[in-house]
């Protein structure tokens, strides 16, 4: 039987402490696509649409294809702008109707100005557009503040299991084969929602997140379980129903969705002192690196507060102030977020020697610029680097070196004396070492790495590092969970509260 598919994708990550306002500009520099014109080098957030359109097309299915809307991780979105992407998306659906069913991929942490569950509201709205009998289905980044309005309004919702995200196209997968099953013999999804209460981040590369999603997928294999998910949660996102929540969705068995739900929500509560891996302080981690013998593998240093990925500026320089006051060399940071700093590297050519101010640019987040006597060692234009399967963009890139310690009067300091710093053009994280090489820096030879990231960086990182430490430094994206500013925020939360679910 021919059906008719109707698929669109809207999110993005808000940091509601980030300054970047998310604008329709921000939208068109990450990916603003129509009729499904993906360019050869897509964005992340695009291929779970093109998995869609190949695998409906290969049943000989006929897809509309609405707008394609993603915008890099910043600050709130305007209200302007995402009533004007609503907008296009729902009269792209009422032109394609009548459907068979919608396929949204959604970030699920966007905040707009009045909208503090903006793709809640887009999904509410689908919802009435198309009416009760038409499956809603839809994909989530693990990072989605799961809502009860996004749960009430689709059939079913698949959220990322792996961070770092090695697992989109997967889950995209998984989507579209729930979607057949509930078109061609009636499979009617049930969800259910457990609240954890937590603020956290998990990375899923090390215990006990491990094993929790391998328990998620040993789950799936049981009778009358389609799919389970784990919603992170966002910590950074000022909205009422933030925080880590479990989901499964069954076969018609609204029960067993409970009963499970909350028993992986229980071993998730019982193991979360143990989630969020330790955190150094900067000179701890500088002090740990100094006492290590010499290593043929660096160190990898993850500047979690200052993610671009998850809002923050990409420009602060707590770490790299620490570093050239102390005279520790051998150490390289890709990549700093300052276009102005990029283009004078360009203009002046490899081998100039420059009076820079660096860094610091958009706020008391960002730290204090730093003014300092650079040598341009290396540049690059329109760089990428990997991630997920897709390729991200870095922009035009620029290799600085600082002379510290003993070659902070050279003119020409050897690597062991310098600090190398690679600045850039588009606000973007660490995803993969091809963000110093793209510069001309080999990281292997460093003592040292700083990486703009959370967790990400890890599955291009880990091959090569000698061992990788998370600092908790200042910035937009503060460790600090038991701490954050939040307003809209009423209920308890561990670690701000002991123990939330209590009374």
């Amino acid at each position: 039987m021919t059906r008719r598919l109707f698929t669109a994708c809207l999110g993005t990550e808000t940091n509601s402490f980030s300054p970047i306002p998310t604008g329709l500009g921000l939208f068109g520099r990450t990916m603003l696509v129509r009729d499904g014109r993906f360019d050869a080098r897509p964005n992340l957030f695009a291929l779970p649409l093109q998995l869609w359109r190949e695998r409906a097309r290969a049943r000989g299915w006929t897809v509309i294809e609405g707008l394609a809307a993603f915008a890099a991780p910043a600050g709130d979105t305007t209200r302007a702008t995402y009533e004007a992407l609503r907008a296009e998306i729902l009269a792209g659906l009422r032109g394609a109707l009548p459907v068979d069913a919608v396929m949204l991929n959604l970030h699920g942490a966007m905040i707009a100005d009045g909208y503090p569950d903006a793709e809640g509201d887009l999904l509410a709205a689908v919802r009435a557009t198309v009416g009760p009998a038409v499956p809603i289905v839809a994909e989530l980044d693990l990072h989605c503040h799961l809502t009860r309005l996004k749960v009430d309004s689709a059939d079913a919702l698949v959220i990322f299991k792996e961070y770092p995200h090695i697992d989109v196209r997967e889950r995209a997968a998984e989507v579209f084969t729930l979607l057949e099953r509930m078109l061609d013999s009636g499979l009617k999804p049930v969800m259910a929602m457990h609240d954890c209460r937590m603020l956290g981040f998990y990375p899923t590369t090390r215990e006990p997140m491990l094993g929790i999603v391998q328990e998620m997928h040993r789950l799936e294999r049981e009778p009358g379980i389609l799919s389970v998910s784990l919603a992170h949660g966002f910590p950074w996102g000022d909205t009422p129903e933030v925080g880590t929540r479990v989901l499964v969705v069954t076969d018609n068995d609204a029960p067993l969705a409970a009963r499970t739900a909350r028993g992986l929500g229980e071993r998730i509560w019982a193991a979360r002192d143990q989630m969020v891996p330790p955190l150094f302080g900067i000179d701890e981690a500088i002090d740990h690196v100094l006492r290590a013998s010499p290593a043929d593998k660096p160190f990898v240093l993850a500047d979690t507060a200052d993610n671009a990925g998850i809002g923050a500026c990409g420009d602060s320089t707590f770490l790299l102030a620490r570093l050239i006051e102390r005279g520790v060399g051998g150490v390289a940071l890709s990549p700093l977020w300052d276009p102005g700093a990029t283009e004078l590297a360009h203009d002046a050519g490899i081998g100039a020697r420059l009076a820079m101010r660096i860094g610091g640019k958009l706020g008391p987040a960002s730290g204090a610029p730093l003014d300092l006597s650079v040598r341009v060692m290396g540049l690059a234009k329109d760089a990428r680097q990997p991630f997920g399967g897709s390729m991200a963009p870095l922009g035009d890139l620029a290799w600085l070196r600082v002379g510290v310690g003993s070659g902070a009067g050279h003119d020409r300091p050897d690597d062991h004396e310098a600090v190398d710093i690679v600045v850039n053009q588009s606000r973007i994280q660490s995803f993969d070492p091809e963000c110093f090489r793209q510069a001309g820096i080999d990281p292997g030879r460093c003592r040292a790495l700083v990486v703009k990231s959370t967790q990400h960086f890890h599955a291009g990182f880990a091959p090569i590092a000698r061992e990788i430490l998370y600092l908790s430094a200042p910035g937009t994206g503060s460790m600090r969970f038991d701490a954050l500013p939040h307003t809209r925020v009423t209920q308890p939360l561990w670690p701000r509260v002991a123990n939330p679910h209590s009374g």
